[in-house]
């Protein structure tokens, strides 16, 4: 009988480490999909292959660390996938099934790693879909990736994403000033536990446009090349115009953190201008047929993400459209209740002593941040037919979010104008306080 229960106690330790391998392999997949050729440089890899194994195993997959990433996706329609997903090769071949959940996970160990030591498991600032608009004092990570995967692709779910919720984030920053310095810090070990800025910027560098899944796809005639090769140079351009953006130091106030989403999203539109004539360009030389082809890309795209989470279907899409592919609307609602319950107003004015100027004043910044989860509704639309008008709803999407960071920022500067030093540094330390 002790014999009977001893098999069964090592048939349970051998599955837990056969899964514990297969989330590591997930992992590095989704790693080295996301950082193509910059793993080692950015994160300390060394050693081939063994090192690369040491890295998933120990920094990944450790249990303290581990926790990071499944919080980061508890609650997604879309765990399951993730967990059953990936062969490791599929990295290689650029076909993770559903690299949106892998890489919320790693954007989610990304943010946390310097937030209270690494030691909170989720932060309250965090996307519906468990990834982070914020990592560290960097705004928009994967800004590259998303304006990529809106335009070719025709996924626009993880942009769209992007609001009220990091807005808010830049007013009331949960990190205290040394966890945002950190992140700033020279790399002077291996394994660091929190990555550097360089590295978290150059995590939209994907490798730019995918030029030999498009001429595969058209197979075009050698003008048609040579103008595929004019817009892969300005997916590069805009890639490069999106990294310069990124900031030099850690924003050390609201208004800084503003001022750094302002900077972020008019590069993002710089780059979305510097695509747009060459891919008009590009498809005004395609025949039906071949714009039928380039259009399969972004058809194959949805479908697969609309196969994956077909099975976690629980209801009509409150979506207007009924387009969610891979959206969980009740999740975003429970996170604007969420967000909207925790403006701390009550507290502003009693720790700062508002007077009812300046009290005025905060109920302005209140309900012009608020009206942002309006203006800037995070429901994915119906995709357009083709890539430019796909990248005209991006700029558009863009255009939008810039105007309400704008607003935001004015009624902060109104907010702060007669506040003293004092005052102001009382109202920075409510975010990190509020994170505890």
């Amino acid at each position: 009988m002790r014999a009977e229960g001893q098999d069964v106690v090592n048939s349970l330790v051998s599955s837990i480490s056969r899964m514990r391998l297969a989330l590591a392999a997930a992992a590095l997949a989704s790693l080295a999909l996301l950082l193509p050729g910059k793993a080692e440089a950015q994160f300390g890899i060394r050693g081939g292959p063994l090192g690369v194994a040491r890295f998933a195993v120990g920094h990944v997959i450790g249990l303290s660390r581990l926790r990071h990433s499944r919080m980061a996706v508890r609650g997604s329609r879309y765990r399951a996938a993730a967990l059953r997903s990936q062969d490791p090769r599929g990295a290689e071949r650029g076909q993770l099934a559903n690299p949106y959940v892998l890489r919320a996970a790693l954007t989610a160990q990304a943010a946390l790693s310097g937030w209270h030591g690494g030691r909170r498991p989720q932060g309250w600032w965090r996307h519906p879909d468990g990834s982070y608009g914020w990592v560290g004092p960097v705004f928009w990570p994967f800004a590259h990736d998303d304006i990529t995967n809106a335009i070719i692709l025709g996924d626009a779910t993880s942009l769209s994403l992007y609001g009220y919720g990091d807005i808010y984030a830049a007013i009331f920053a949960p990190y205290a000033a040394t966890e945002l310095a950190a992140y700033a810090a020279p790399p002077v070990r291996r394994g660091r536990r929190v990555p550097t800025l360089d590295a978290v910027c150059d995590a939209s560098d994907s490798g730019g446009l995918p030029v030999d899944r498009i001429a595969s796809a058209v197979q075009p005639n050698e003008l048609q090349r040579a103008v595929l090769d004019e817009l892969a140079a300005a997916w590069r351009f805009a890639r490069d115009t999106i990294r310069t953006a990124c900031p030099a130091r850690p924003p050390a106030s609201a208004t800084e953190r503003l001022g750094l989403m302002q900077t972020r999203i008019e590069a993002m539109i710089k780059a979305a201008d510097a695509i747009a004539p060459p891919l008009a360009k590009f498809e005004s030389l395609l025949d039906d047929g071949q714009k039928a082809k380039l259009e399969a890309i972004s058809s194959e795209r949805l479908a697969a993400l609309s196969a994956g989470q077909r099975n976690d279907e629980k209801g009509p899409s409150a979506c207007a459209s009924g387009y969610d592919p891979r959206y969980d609307v009740q999740a975003q609602r429970q996170y604007e209740q969420l967000v909207q319950q925790q403006w701390p107003a009550a507290e502003i004015a009693s720790t700062l002593g508002l007077d009812e100027v300046a009290r005025a004043r905060l109920d302005v910044l209140q309900d012009t941040t608020l009206r942002t989860m309006e203006t800037l509704s995070a429901c994915p639309t119906k995709p357009a037919a083709t890539p430019q008008a796909r990248l005209a709803a991006v700029k558009a999407r863009l255009e939008t979010m810039l105007q309400a960071v704008k607003g935001v920022g004015d009624a902060l500067d109104d907010f702060e104008v007669d506040l003293s030093d004092v005052q102001k540094a009382g109202f920075e330390a409510i975010g990190p306080k509020r994170g505890v």
